[in-house]
This record gives structure tokens, C-alpha cells and sequence, in this order.
């Protein structure tokens, strides 16, 4: 067997020791177990997951943990503290399981799944200098949370702890402190949008169908943490509210997150209604809600359909309420994330001006963070869409432009869905098709649940002439994203259609597209040329107006410069629907 890479790392170890093991034992072997073992089930274990730590192992009568925080680490510390005094209460003695704590900050020695080195070592011995249900700390942690959060730990000096070269200084909290210490402020939120789902709600009193309910709540948990611009609870955490009745606000500020998903599933007969809500919880306002009815033939499947329904809506959802509540805070107080995801939704808008402020709003999070993938991407979107309207000076000088951008996005995340779109769109309007394909299929195979994915891989394939292949993309993007501000599923169908020749059905997608953003000049070039060679001579000049009321400079030379070729009959028929509709050459 090959031996395990050993690798180090900071964290914060927090080390628990059941107080009187060997009596509790000696007393009542089997019971001290039952306990021990339910205690960490059903109450330490989910705390520590609700803090975002990790059980290295449990031993005996201890148990170890990993945090990346130091103030995560001692949050968890006083809530296993203050709820083991609530569990304990009406025990005997002889009953009673309490815990000593120690919490450590410093290098740990990584070999697989274990830890170990004197920063594990430190925190075992302070958790000996801990009184019964109390807390010890060592100075590197007292120095990170002491400013955090609102306790004062007892100082006790240097300390001589066996085995440790140096001495360690020491902060203690007694029990009495700790079950007067306040409670724990709320999580700070992350610096991207982020959600919990909770257990969907099993309404049926069907047994079987709580397996349906946990399913499709861990699968929309899955489908939302391949969108790399979120921040989402994983599973261990929302489900220790399983069974709960809870308030959405105090499970935000427990977890740090600013929306909440719940739902609930209700079976009668051979049908199943699902529904789902989104909920900005700080306001307690619903950002979305939807209802799902479905026969339960394959109920697996009807899982895997709902799944990609609610994935599917919530995402555009969570990013316009995101926009909106960007929309609410100072300039002075932005950072590069506001300012990539005020860029997105200008970007959506899809009008001259809307591009030119998204592009600088991409710009400016740059500066603030050169590697945001979030801001990379969306300038080489932005810019292949300002390639394609002739909103740039210098043509070669914006492709080099979005394909550095785009490169270095993948070259910082090459797991980032979001970055193979746009450089998948920069590759298209360098007229690097069969590359640009490539780039779309890496991002499905990365998130199977990204509309703008599957409508790009549609664009694309339209123009390259694979027609068939196109509408099956087109119509999963629809799918991803009915109610998407990009439109692309309906942008997708417009073009796969134009070049498939059913240009009665391109003029009915490209008036859908039309209504959601009704300033994409694109659409307007199908809707002109598909009316045109269709002889709607009078509808085709009505649009053509349009066309060149968003962009006065259209022309025949420009779309013919800034649109891939490859496929000369697509081209030439695309450009006598406009020159039969009343674009200029």
C-alpha cells in the first residue's frame, strides 16, 4: 500500500473528556455507554456540525474536533456546555455525564482522516486543567475570540502541561460562568449569497415517503452546491432541524445564512404535491414559492424532476434577490463580490449601457480581488456580448481581452462551472466553435443543473449546425430555468430554430425571449430576419426599427464581423432575413 501523503495545517482543536468515566463505568457499563452514545448523536455531534466542525473520532469518553475558526470552536464549546446542564438536569450523580473542555489553536499533522501533533496534544492537556462542565483555552485562542465574543475567560498564567516542551498560557471559565455566559451571537455571514435547506416537511403520515422528503431535500442541498457562487449548509447541518418546529430566522442566525429553503411533500393516492419557499430570513420575506403535482409512477424519478425544477428556479431567484439587497447598501461598502454580482444583473439587462456598466462593475471587483472566478467570467460574457453588438473599438483587442479573463477564471477554479461558460462564449466569437463546445460540455459535466450551460452549448451547436443536438440543450435550459432574467432557454430555441429553417418557430421564441428583456439586440436580429424571409414584410421592418433603435450602427459588415461562418448557408440566409427586413449593408 502506498504511504499517505502527511500534510499540516492551522486549526482550532477542541478535545472533550467525560468527568468520572471509570466510575460511571464501573457502575453501570452498559447504561454509560447507551448514554454517552445518545448524547453524542442526538445533541453534541449536530452542535458541531451547526458550527461547521468536524468529529475526528470519539475514543472512550472522548471525543476530538477539528475547526477552521477558532471562535466556532469556543461557540461549540459553550453550546454542548450550557445544553449537556439542560440534558443533566433531574439526573442522580451516578447518571450524569459531564464533559471537561479543552480548545487549541495550532499546526496539526494531517494523515487521512486523523490528526495529531502538539496542536491536538495542547488542546487534550488544557481540557485536564478544565473543572467539570467548564472550558479551558489556550492564549492563541483567547487573542482571536476575546474581541468576538462576549465572555470573559479567568487567566491561570503559564502552565507546565506533560509532554510539551514549552509552557502554554492558559484561560479558564468555570461552570458557573458558563451557564451565566450570554448566549452565542449569531454567525457572521459569508461573503457570497448564502442558503440552508431544511429536511422537507413529510405531510403524508406515509412512513415511505420520509425517505421521498429526505431525498429531494439532500438532492437540492447537492444541486445548489455545484453553483460555486454560493455558499451552502451541507446536509449534516440542515438535517439536525429535522423534526423540529423552527423559526427561519433562528435557524439563519445558527447556521449564518441569509436565505432559508424549506418545504414539504403530501401524498394521496397515486399523486404527490410538493412545495417549496424561499425565504430571505433577516425580513422573513418570501423571495419565491412554488408548487409541484405530480403521479408517482417512478418516484424516483418524479424526485429527480422536482429537484431540477427547484434548483432550477431558486438559482436566478437567489441571485436577484442578492442583486436587490446589494442595491440597498452604500457604494463605500461594497466589495468585490457586490460589485461582480451587481455587474451579473446589469449584464442580464443585456442593453448598451447596461453592458457598459457591467463591464465596469467587473472591472472594479477586479481590482478589489484579481482572481474573483465571479468577476473573470463575467467579463468575458460581457465582453463576447459587446463583441457581438459592435460595442468595442477594437474587436481583436476585446477577444484577447475576455479570453484572458476567461482563461485565468478556469486556470484559478478549474471546478467552476460558471468560468467554462464564459470562456466557452469568448471561444465563440473568436470563432472557435468545436472549442467553445468543449468548454460548455466541461461546465455540464462540472454542474449538470447550469441553465446558462446547456443554453450557451444550444447557441453554439446552432451555429455550428448540429440542429437537433441544439434543441435537446435548448429545451433543458428552458427546463433548468423557466423564469431565468437571462432568457437564455428561450434566446437558445431562437437560434436553433433560425438555423433549422422553422423560422415560424424562431419568431415565437425570439418574441418570448423579447418579453423578459425586451433591450437584447440579438433577439430583435432573429425576429427582423425570420419575418422577413417569411414575407411578414411589414412586422420584419416594424422589428428592424427596433433593432436599430438599440444599436443606431447595425449593419450587415458588422454581423458578418462579429459572428462565427463556419456554417456559410446559417450565415447567408441570417444575413438576407435582415437584409431583406431593412438592415443596412
Amino acid at each position: 500500500m502506498a504511504e499517505q501523503r502527511v500534510q499540516r495545517r492551522l486549526a482550532a482543536i477542541l478535545a472533550a473528556d467525560v468527568v468520572g468515566y471509570s466510575r460511571l463505568m464501573g457502575e453501570d457499563e452498559a447504561g454509560t455507554r447507551a448514554r454517552f452514545n445518545a448524547h453524542i448523536q442526538d445533541f453534541i455531534a449536530p452542535t458541531i456540525s451547526s458550527r461547521r466542525g468536524r468529529i475526528v473520532k470519539t475514543t472512550g469518553d472522548a471525543l476530538l474536533v477539528e475547526f477552521a475558526s477558532a471562535v466556532d470552536a469556543v461557540q461549540c464549546a459553550f453550546e454542548i456546555q450550557k445544553g449537556m446542564a439542560e440534558r443533566n438536569l433531574g439526573e442522580p450523580d451516578h447518571r450524569r455525564i459531564d464533559f471537561r473542555i479543552g480548545v487549541n489553536l495550532g499546526d496539526v499533522i494531517i494523515e487521512g482522516d486523523d490528526i495529531h501533533g502538539d496542536g491536538v496534544n495542547i488542546a487534550a492537556r488544557l481540557e485536564g486543567l478544565a473543572e467539570p462542565s467548564g472550558i479551558c483555552i489556550s492564549a492563541k485562542v483567547h487573542e482571536e475570540v476575546r474581541n468576538k465574543l462576549d465572555v470573559t475567560f479567568e487567566e491561570l498564567g503559564a502552565q507546565e502541561l506533560k509532554n510539551i516542551s514549552a509552557p502554554v498560557r492558559a484561560y479558564r471559565m468555570t461552570p458557573d460562568r458558563v451557564a451565566n455566559a450570554p448566549g452565542m451571537a449569531p454567525l457572521a455571514l459569508p461573503d457570497k449569497p448564502s442558503i440552508a435547506v431544511l429536511p422537507f416537511d413529510n405531510l403524508s403520515g406515509d412512513p415511505e415517503q420520509e425517505y421521498f422528503a429526505d431525498g429531494l431535500s439532500e438532492d437540492i442541498i447537492t444541486g445548489l452546491s455545484k453553483f460555486h457562487w454560493f455558499f451552502v449548509i451541507a446536509r449534516n447541518s440542515s438535517f439536525t432541524y429535522k423534526g423540529r418546529s423552527v423559526d427561519v430566522k433562528q435557524v439563519a442566525n445558527e447556521l449564518g445564512v441569509q436565505y432559508v429553503l424549506e418545504g414539504s411533500v403530501r401524498k394521496a393516492g397515486s399523486r404527490v404535491r410538493i412545495t417549496a419557499q424561499l425565504i430571505d430570513a433577516p425580513t422573513g420575506r418570501h423571495v419565491w414559492a412554488e408548487r409541484y403535482d405530480r403521479d408517482l409512477e417512478d418516484i424516483f424519478a418524479v424526485q429527480d424532476e422536482v429537484t431540477e425544477a427547484i434548483v432550477g428556479a431558486v438559482a436566478p431567484t437567489f441571485v436577484s434577490a442578492e442583486a436587490r439587497r446589494i442595491e440597498r447598501k452604500l457604494p463605500e461598502n461594497f466589495d468585490a463580490w457586490d460589485y461582480a454580482m451587481r455587474g451579473n444583473w446589469y449584464l442580464s439587462r443585456r442593453g448598451k449601457e447596461d453592458v457598459a456598466q457591467a463591464l465596469r462593475l467587473f472591472e472594479t471587483a477586479l481590482e478589489l480581488d484579481p482572481n474573483s472566478t465571479l468577476a473573470l467570467s463575467g467579463l468575458a460574457l460581457t465582453l463576447g456580448l459587446a463583441i457581438n453588438f459592435g460595442w468595442v473599438d477594437d474587436f481583436e483587442e476585446a477577444r484577447a481581452a475576455g479570453h484572458a479573463a476567461a482563461r485565468k477564471a478556469v486556470n484559478v477554479d478549474e471546478n467552476d462551472a460558471g468560468a467554462y461558460v464564459g470562456l466557452a462564449l469568448i471561444l465563440f466569437y473568436m470563432h472557435r466553435l468545436d472549442e467553445a463546445v468543449a468548454a460548455c460540455r466541461r461546465a455540464i459535466s462540472l454542474n449538470p443543473n447550469l441553465a446558462m450551460a446547456e443554453g450557451w452549448l444550444a447557441v453554439i451547436l446552432g451555429w455550428r449546425g448540429d440542429y437537433e443536438e441544439g434543441a435537446v440543450h435548448a429545451e433543458n435550459a428552458t427546463r433548468l430555468s423557466p423564469l431565468d432574467t437571462f432568457s437564455i432557454g428561450s434566446f437558445a430555441h431562437t437560434g436553433v430554430e433560425f438555423g433549422a429553417g422553422r423560422y415560424e418557430q424562431c419568431v415565437e421564441w425570439a418574441r418570448k425571449t423579447i418579453e423578459v428583456t425586451p433591450e437584447f439586440p440579438a433577439a430583435w436580429r432573429y425576429l427582423a430576419g425570420s419575418l422577413a424571409l417569411l414575407d411578414r414584410t411589414e412586422e420584419a421592418r416594424a422589428a428592424k426599427d427596433q433593432l436599430l433603435r438599440l444599436m443606431p450602427h447595425e449593419s450587415l459588415r458588422l454581423v458578418r464581423a462579429a459572428l462565427p461562418s463556419v456554417n456559410r448557408d446559417r450565415m447567408e440566409r441570417f444575413v438576407e432575413g435582415m437584409r431583406k427586413a431593412g438592415v443596412p449593408e
